[in-house]
Formats: C-alpha cells, structure tokens, sequence
C-alpha cells in the first residue's frame, strides 16, 4: 500500500473520494457541486433583491428572495447526500421556477433598470440550469421502487336482518 497523500477539501468542504469509489458516485458529487455553484449565484440574485431600494415600494419582489432562502436553505444540509440532495432540488424545483416568473412580472413593474432586467434573465436561467442538473443528477440516481400495493381484506355486509331501517 502506497502511503496517504493530504488532499484539500472541495468548494463544499468535502474531501475529494478515494479512487475505489464509483464513477456514478464521483459525478453525482460534481452534479451537487455544480448545483450550489448555480445556487450561488442565486444567492446574489437574493442580495440584490433585497437591497434593492424598489422593494420599499414593491415588496411582492421579496418573494423571489424568500424563494431562493428556502431552496437553499433545504439543500444545503444535504451536500453530502446526492440522492436526498436532487430529491430536495425536484421538490423545490417548480416553486424557484414559479417565483422567477412573478419576479419577471413584477421586476417590471418596479423598475426597467438593467439590474432588474438580469436578475430576470438569470433567475429564469437558474431554474433552466437546475433542471438541467437534477433531470442528469436522477439518469444516474436508481429509480425509487414502488411499495407492493396491499390489499385489505373485504368486510361482510351483515345480513339484512342486522341493518337499520329493515322490518321483519
């Protein structure tokens, strides 16, 4: 046995996988390293917003920042797990891409600044990138199997005897 190199942590803090890994672990591991990179940068798309003068007057723009808190926040405990990661990413995912649409809608209204107008396009582009991402990120992920389906035991209907609203 060859003797232990140090190696340095990733952008996530991770150190790189040990070669015995799989190939499939190793690129579902960059697949959530490129997902925080985009999420980075929807973390500046978040710091513009709410530093924005305009959301005095606008603060239906605040949502598109709360959006993107949320996602975040729900990945980012999970980088270390790629599959309870991208799971997270499909669940959050129509909600960041419902948000940049209304945050299109209403960035007009606030202002036709081109700081607005890139925010716009690169919200819109996050949620295009992401999908992206997670629709790889699930090619490699194995395929959830559906619990057996159970089935209960029918009950007897009781005789017509025993039910309400019969005479003998």
């Amino acid at each position: 046995m060859g003797s232990a190199e140090e190696t340095e942590p990733d952008i996530l803090g991770a150190v790189p996988p040990e070669p015995a890994i799989d190939a499939r672990a190793q690129q579902l591991a960059k697949l959530v390293e490129r997902s925080q990179k985009l999420m980075s940068h929807a973390w500046m798309i978040r710091t513009f917003v709410k530093h924005s003068d305009e959301v005095e007057d606008f603060p239906q723009l605040n949502e598109m920042a709360r959006t993107i808190f949320d996602v975040f926040r729900a990945v980012e405990t999970q980088i270390h797990d790629p599959a309870g990661y991208f799971k997270t990413v499909r669940k959050k995912l129509s909600k960041l891409q419902a948000a940049a649409e209304q945050f299109a809608k209403d960035a007009w209204h606030a202002s036709t600044h081109t700081n607005f107008q890139q925010a716009v396009i690169a919200s819109r582009f996050l949620g295009e990138q992401l999908s992206e991402v997670l629709a790889e990120a699930e090619s490699l992920l194995p395929k959830p199997v559906a619990p057996p389906k159970i089935t209960l035991p029918h009950k007897a209907a009781p005789p017509l005897s025993d039910r309400q609203g019969t005479t003998e």
